[in-house]
């Protein structure tokens, strides 16, 4: 499935979610299928990570780890994309409908993490 499709996919459930932490007591209520997409993709990610060991295991020449690696990034960068946006959709929106702005400098945070 393309990331855009498992993107569609995911904003598509975002509407029953609630995220959070467990210093804030709230939690995220991915669907079923939400869970299941975000599993499949970082399991594929644990497998090239290991790939990625394997390679320098055997002495593989470093642009080609280095280019695996770029790919690891890029894979979890998709990851991050869709919770964000999840994240976005449902929980913030649900937070500010309620009159919670503090989830703005949350989201901020989060962002200059992800972005760094």
């Amino acid at each position: 499935m393309s990331e855009h499709t498992d993107r569609h996919e995911a904003a598509a459930h975002a509407d029953a979610a609630c995220c959070g932490t467990e210093e804030t007591g709230r939690k995220s209520h991915h669907s079923e299928k939400d869970k299941s997409s975000l599993i499949k993709r970082l399991n594929r990610i644990e497998g090239q990570i290991r790939g990625v060991k394997g390679m320098i295991e055997k002495d593989t020449y470093c642009d080609d780890v280095l280019n695996q690696i770029a790919s690891v990034q890029s894979a979890l960068n998709g990851v991050g994309k869709l919770l964000l946006e999840h994240h976005m959709r449902s929980c913030v929106v649900e937070r500010l409908q309620e009159g919670d702005t503090d989830v703005l400098t949350e989201l901020m945070t989060t962002m200059n993490k992800l972005i760094k």
